[in-house]
């Protein structure tokens, strides 16, 4: 079977619908990187706030897991194909991990929100491609994943306060 089996039927044609994929699966490879260095932050978490930071990594971990499913969906509603492994995760992820053996809470808390905020950006990025290709679909859900992103970003910040 090849690409072209899989190419779901839709109105949206030419070059800036492919721009939008493309930016689509870049964010998706970002939200599996930011996914994955949230739980190992839960996993990891340590101190006097350990509770509270250990449920507010796993709440926004899992908000974050979600919105991966619907980021694929998208791409292949616009009749294009998304990511289909680790490796290309890797490859595509503008979210750096972090291997660390040991991170300090506070540390955590500031890496978050500045991961939550450049994946903003990159919304906003992704938003205006899809308002260039007249993919109004795509152009209003990124609006939830933005403001999703803005408050993962404004926990984290508000928790780092007592950090």
């Amino acid at each position: 079977m090849t690409d072209s089996a899989l190419k779901t039927p839709t109105d949206l044609k030419g070059n800036a619908v492919k721009a939008v994929a493309h930016a689509l699966n870049g964010l998706l490879a970002d939200y599996y990187a930011l996914y994955l260095k949230t739980k190992n932050f839960h996993w990891h978490v340590s101190g006097p706030h350990f509770r509270d930071y250990h449920l507010l990594f796993d709440e926004q971990a899992a908000e974050i897991l979600a919105t991966t499913d619907l980021i694929a969906e998208r791409v292949r509603k616009t009749g294009n194909t998304t990511l289909r492994s680790i490796g290309q995760v890797a490859k595509q992820q503008s979210i750096k991990d972090n291997n660390a053996d040991f991170v300090a809470p506070a540390e955590m808390l500031a890496e978050l929100r500045d991961d939550n905020l450049a994946l903003v950006e990159s919304l906003r990025a992704a938003k205006e491609l899809a308002g260039a290709a007249s993919d109004n679909a795509t152009d209003s859900i990124i609006d939830d994943w933005t403001d999703q992103a803005e408050q993962r970003a404004w926990f984290l910040f508000e928790a780092s306060r007592g950090a």
